[in-house]
């Protein structure tokens, strides 16, 4: 047991400077579209699931909802997203992506995934998969002892 307790530990000291190292990464590519990396999985968010209100968004970041509402601020802005009358609530406005917004993120979409397809190369499709397994549970659970 205690084993695979430091088998897991090795995996999430792998992901912590991957995190950051693979935001300072993201961060300089979006600068000249003058966007962040939050103001980027905002936008992520939204072509994934649609409109929302921005608790919902900050929800599905595990994000402060008033972090979340300073990123849709900046893009509301930019004329990347614009809010939309809620029919289900009067007081909580949706937030949905402009066509601007939507070709601006289907470019930078392409243009990570173009990046991605080049690396871990020597990994398999089979060994990515495990991977994310991997780390979708301990996501889970970690997220689970902190609500």
């Amino acid at each position: 047991m205690y084993e695979r307790g430091i088998a897991l530990y090795d995996v999430l000291r792998q992901v912590r400077p991957l995190v950051l190292n693979s935001a300072r990464a993201v961060e300089a590519s979006l600068r000249p579209e003058r966007l962040t990396v939050g103001m980027r999985a905002v936008l992520e968010v939204l072509d994934g699931q649609g409109p929302a209100t921005v608790p919902a968004i900050a929800d599905r970041l595990d994000l402060a909802r008033q972090g979340v509402q300073r990123h849709v601020n900046d893009l509301i802005e930019l004329g990347y997203v614009a809010a939309r009358e809620n029919p289900a609530h009067r007081r909580s406005v949706l937030i949905a992506m402009t066509p601007a917004g939507a070709e601006l993120f289907g470019r930078i979409r392409e243009d990570e995934l173009n990046n991605l397809a080049g690396m871990a190369g020597e990994c398999t499709p089979d060994e990515i998969a495990a991977a994310l397994k991997v780390l979708r549970a301990l996501n889970r659970d970690v997220r689970g002892r902190v609500a």
